[in-house]
């Protein structure tokens, strides 16, 4: 299931700065509102595969227990980014376009660099440090203007001195805060490097996606002041990585083959999803049988309006795989999105058992429960997505399909409040508070009902919500 959600805006220029790389499923429904920061996607199987690739480089980096959410950016550049201490955000690019596991993987240990290094608190220290710095220089540079000009015309040099201060100090601070940024980006190659030995994976996909990147900037930074970058100049960082990442024991290692192609249906469910058809074709040609090919193939024959050829291929690769969770996934979101909601329950049963109960494919059953339209299905929906949203409670959707199974039961008080709480999630405050404010009424003061409602209409506005 491929679902786009906007995500909670995060204040990301600082984040900018110390992210080495600058390196975000299932399209249900697109809820990305204006001005409430970058799209997110969500896919159970994409999310899985990030999770076992990064759960070994966070046990090596000690941040196991820290919980380290993966999200991805609706984004198709090569980006990935650490914007607070818990999260990982990787564009779908990046995914895309590494070839290999180790390709990724290798992103993915440099981001865990950063945070094992605690470098987005150790920057606001610096940024904190910098600002009291520009303000004294800016005092200073105010004083000895004003000097200069209380004490006449001859004074003009004074005057000068001033802003040149001003000029001067700016100067200093930045460069000295470019300076450490560089420093944090190197510190990060190095742990990055660290953690891969530490769980016997080569660094070798790390230099290759670096590499390229110099390939592709070198060119660009010809000429620059390297004292003015954020980031070590491509061609000295990429030969002080190239030494490190050569010396590793597991410089050869291959990628599992197995691995490998869960790699690459994944890629081929992000093509199939994120590109244009005609890229989709181009990408994966129909003289190209792979299963990942036969992947996208389907996946785009769905999508693109041909219901009975997509089934019929999506049954292939149940025939192949039969308990792969998420070919059972994908034919019931065809037959969902295709009008067939009841045919749809079936093979989403199916999915949720073979993916361990997945709250995103729950979402999607549940989905499918209450577009039947039968009542019978109503009290099985709830249960469903009620047990989704308690562990998955950043999904809009499943929170949008509780709130219409509710007002099917005539349980206005609580399908209020999943209505508040999906707005919430989609960053409408005021719609979000004047719904939570209804609920209000409908239930007994003090009852949870309540207290939630309460706590969506206490609520400040998040970073770039609206709050009229």
């Amino acid at each position: 299931m491929l679902l786009r959600i906007a995500r909670r805006k995060k204040s990301l220029k600082l984040t900018a700065l110390i992210t080495a790389v600058a390196l975000a499923f299932t399209p249900i429904a697109a809820m990305a509102q204006e001005n409430k920061g970058p799209p997110v996607i969500r896919d159970t199987e994409t999310e899985q595969l990030l999770r076992e690739y990064t759960r070994p480089i966070l046990r090596a980096a000690g941040l196991e227990k820290q919980n380290i959410q993966m999200v991805i950016i609706n984004q198709g550049v090569f980006n990935a980014f650490v914007a607070d201490g818990r999260r990982i955000f990787v564009n779908y690019g990046a995914i895309l376009q590494s070839e290999t596991p180790n390709q990724i993987i290798g992103v993915m240990a440099h981001e865990t660099g950063h945070l094992a290094g605690g470098h987005l608190a150790k920057m606001r220290e610096q940024m904190a440090q910098a600002q009291t710095q520009m303000i004294i220089a800016m005092l200073l540079g105010a004083g000895a203007m004003v000097a200069g000009s209380r004490s006449g015309g001859g004074s003009s040099g004074l005057t000068n001195a001033g802003a040149a201060m001003f000029s001067a100090q700016g100067e200093v601070i930045r460069r000295t805060l470019l300076s450490y940024v560089r420093q944090q980006e190197e510190n990060a190659d190095k742990a990055g490097v660290k953690f891969l030995n530490a769980t016997g994976q080569s660094p070798r996909g790390m230099y290759e996606t670096f590499k390229r990147f110099t390939d592709e900037s070198l060119f660009a930074a010809r000429g620059s002041d390297p004292y003015m970058q954020s980031h070590p100049m491509p061609a000295e960082r990429v030969a002080a990585l190239e030494g490190l990442a050569r010396s590793s024991p597991y410089w050869d290692k291959k990628d599992d083959p197995a691995l490998q192609l869960r790699h690459d249906m994944v890629r081929a469910k992000i093509s199939a999803f994120m590109e244009r058809q005609d890229t989709v074709y181009r990408r994966y040609p129909m003289s190209n049988n792979s299963l990942p090919a036969r992947y996208a193939h389907a996946i785009s024959t769905y999508l693109h309006g041909d219901l009975r050829s997509a089934l019929a291929q999506i049954d292939a690769l149940i025939q192949q795989q039969p308990n792969n969770p998420y070919f059972h996934e994908v034919r019931g979101q065809a037959l969902l999105e295709g009008g067939k909601p009841q045919e749809a329950i079936a093979p989403l049963r199916k999915a949720v058992a073979l993916s361990n109960n997945s709250p995103l494919i729950e979402m999607l059953l549940g989905q499918a429960l209450v577009a039947t339209g039968n009542n019978a299905y109503t009290d099985e929906a709830i249960a469903i997505l009620r047990a989704a949203v308690a562990r998955e409670s950043e999904a809009p959707i499943g929170y949008t399909q509780l709130a219409i199974a509710y007002g099917r039961k005539g349980d206005y008080a609580q399908a209020d409040l999943a209505s508040a709480q999906a707005a919430y999630l989609r960053g409408d405050s005021k719609t979000a508070r004047d719904l939570a404010s209804r609920a209000k009424t409908r239930f007994a003061i003090g009852t949870p009902g309540w207290v939630k409602a309460d706590d969506i209409v206490s609520a400040k506005p998040l970073p770039g919500q609206k709050s009229n």
